[in-house]
């Protein structure tokens, strides 16, 4: 009889959701996404000190996303063939030298390199916190992975509030207050360093025998064919998401004329409601099917983005919230998803998700600085608007499910 993977193995011996561990996990997540957007939040900042145009910050945000995108599936491969209980605090040592570098960054060339360390370091963090949380599920894939999300959406969201209340009023040398909190990130990881050395020294000294989680057997037609899908429904919410996550400041600046401290709060109030929506598609899935709650989430999106453009002030405040309420549950459900497609390769998926993600946002980040450049800020949003519409292809995915054998 062959030996298990370490993937099967860890999965097989994961009986009983963890959530100590996966709350750890989420809180990790949760530190390395306020640091990311700390980051595009402080793009006015930033393009004011340095004299930048709307292209160049779009190209700072694409190398970003490269940088948080290209690595990870290689990153997923190499966590899945030789686990490590360092890789996460290796991805934020990343991010506090970028958090270094931005701080005294002086030219177009040293924000580059810092986005660049800070990108790399994400592109540990993502794949392997993902891995760790599926092998800590229990089974409850949907309901971990929404924790797990629901950490990095909380803080995206408080982001651009510390940014506004730190980096806006007082300069980009304050950057190094979150260089210090990345510190502490690095310390409050020892948890789940524990958890997982311990795991692994049992998987070098015995297989785990007992009840293993078996997904439906797709077969390689049905697993393509779903993963271009997925591909298009990446696209769609990314695109749409790079609009809102990188431009939407300049554009309450440029159609409201808001200060740039207030224009981060309504980005605040968006990300949150994606944080607060975060939750819920987890536990919908684990019961329905995660087709369900990919095709509404995105598709749902819709109605409210194609309203947005043409919206006052407050209703603009007011959609944008029930969009990133609405929009937030399409990852991790996407995510879930695909490693129910290919259960025994947690970190690869991961990684390709989450750097096709990465990349699709970095590539729309400077494709849209570009467009507002020529055309304005408020014709950006009046075409990513329709991004949504794409969602309907997620009807066409085939439904699997999980069954339980002895």
């Amino acid at each position: 009889m062959k030996s298990k993977t370490v993937t099967e193995s860890m999965t097989s011996s994961s009986s009983k959701t963890s959530m100590k561990i996966l709350f750890a996990l989420s809180l990790a997540h949760l530190l390395n996404d306020t640091f990311q957007s700390v980051v595009s939040a402080s793009y006015p900042v930033i393009k004011d000190n340095l004299s930048l145009t709307f292209g160049q910050i779009g190209i700072i945000a694409f190398i970003y996303q490269i940088c948080a995108s290209v690595f990870q599936p290689a990153f997923g491969i190499l966590f899945d063939k030789k686990p490590s209980p360092w890789y996460l605090s290796l991805g934020s040592s990343s991010t506090l030298i970028g958090l270094l570098i931005l701080a005294f960054a002086s030219s177009i060339y040293t924000v580059a390199i810092a986005v660049s360390f800070i990108g790399l370091g994400s592109s540990i963090i993502h794949p392997e916190a993902s891995r760790l949380t599926h092998y800590a599920s229990g089974g409850r894939h949907g309901l971990a992975q929404s924790i797990f999300q629901v950490g990095g959406n909380f803080g995206g969201s408080i982001g651009p509030l510390l940014a506004a209340f730190i980096i806006s009023p007082y300069g980009q040398k304050y950057m190094v207050v979150f260089a210090g909190i990345a510190v502490l990130s690095i310390l409050s990881k020892r948890p789940i360093t524990r958890w997982y050395a311990g795991r692994i020294r049992i998987l070098k000294t015995k297989n785990t025998a007992g009840k293993t989680i078996h997904k439906a057997n797709p077969t390689k037609n049905q697993i393509y064919y779903s993963l271009i899908i997925l591909l298009v429904l990446i696209f769609s919410k990314y695109v749409y998401t790079a609009s809102l996550s990188n431009y939407y400041t300049f554009f309450l600046i440029e159609k409201f004329d808001v200060t740039t401290q207030h224009s981060q709060l309504f980005l605040f109030a968006f990300l949150f409601a994606s944080a607060a929506g975060t939750l819920i598609g987890g536990p919908i899935g684990d019961r329905f099917g995660r087709k369900y709650v990919i095709w509404l989430s995105i598709l749902g999106t819709a109605p409210f983005s194609l309203l947005m453009p043409h919206a006052n002030l407050f209703w603009t405040c007011v959609l944008s919230i029930m969009i990133g309420f609405v929009l937030s549950s399409a990852f991790s459900a996407i995510l879930v998803y695909a490693q129910e497609l290919l259960p025994t390769k947690v970190g690869l998926i991961s990684g390709l998700f989450f750097g096709l993600a990465f990349g699709i946002a970095g590539v729309a980040a400077a494709v849209l600085g570009y467009v507002a450049d020529h055309q304005g800020i408020e014709y950006v949003y009046k075409c990513c608007a329709y991004m949504p519409l794409l969602g309907f292809v997620a009807i066409f995915l085939p439904n699997v499910k999980p069954h339980r054998v002895k």
